[in-house]
């Protein structure tokens, strides 16, 4: 697992982060990065306690930006797979391998986690039509096939995010990684994976009405050609 390098976003996740670090270790992935994206509190140090590698925005710069930077300090330590995972525990690190396989049998540059690909994750009906509708924006504006929009579990090869071009800081770089990939021609593969929703992750997690903002941006954007 020497060469997997997985990147965390945090902002605010004192509560969790010691537990998500805990997990990968538990799966034998060691290299972890942990953008402390302006926290008001203690996330930071928990999370260098755990284990993980910490970088700091000084003030909150957004979800975008901070997987920029944990993706740039990746690659300088020689990556070959890079990870991206979320920070209040709906992720699963024992799914990583699931991801990281296609990678390395070379099937494909990029891995996007689908939680639509089966029923495992607890998704609300509102939730659901929302990333449902996303994939057919997606696939209308970028020609790529979809089941689900949005999905932070990610695993990219070296020469797949050495290819990107990420500008948006915040939660739009989650459409703008898949914009990316259609006009690098990068190959991808969807993968099943779980996502559980708690109390927790509903309330630190995106809404509905932002990812719906979201996806009105990403329209506007398209059609006025920004």
């Amino acid at each position: 697992m020497d060469n997997v390098w997985v990147v965390i976003a945090a902002y605010n996740e004192q509560q969790k982060i010691a537990s998500v670090i805990d997990s990968l270790h538990k799966q034998n992935y060691h290299n972890i990065i942990v953008v402390n994206d302006g926290s008001k509190e203690r996330t930071a140090d928990v999370a260098e306690h755990a284990g993980a590698v910490v970088l700091t925005h000084c003030i909150n710069r957004g979800q975008g930006a901070a997987l920029k930077t944990g993706m740039q300090y990746a690659l300088k330590q020689g990556a070959e797979y890079v990870v991206t995972f979320d920070a209040d525990g709906q992720h699963h690190a024992e799914e990583i391998q699931l991801l990281l396989e296609p990678l390395k049998n070379k099937e494909a540059d990029v891995c996007l986690g689908s939680r639509f690909l089966t029923h495992a994750s607890n998704v609300s009906w509102h939730r659901k039509l929302l990333l449902k509708a996303g994939a057919h924006i997606i696939w209308l504006f970028y020609g790529i096939h979809l089941t689900d929009s949005h999905n932070g579990f990610r695993a990219f090869k070296r020469e797949a995010v050495q290819k990107l071009e990420l500008k948006a800081d915040r939660m739009e770089h989650a459409s703008e990684i898949l914009e990316q990939i259609a006009i690098k021609k990068l190959q991808y593969k969807e993968i099943p994976v779980t996502i559980t929703y708690t109390e927790y992750s509903l309330k630190k997690g995106q809404s509905s009405l932002a990812a719906g903002e979201i996806l009105w941006d990403m329209v506007k954007n398209k059609l006025v050609g920004k």
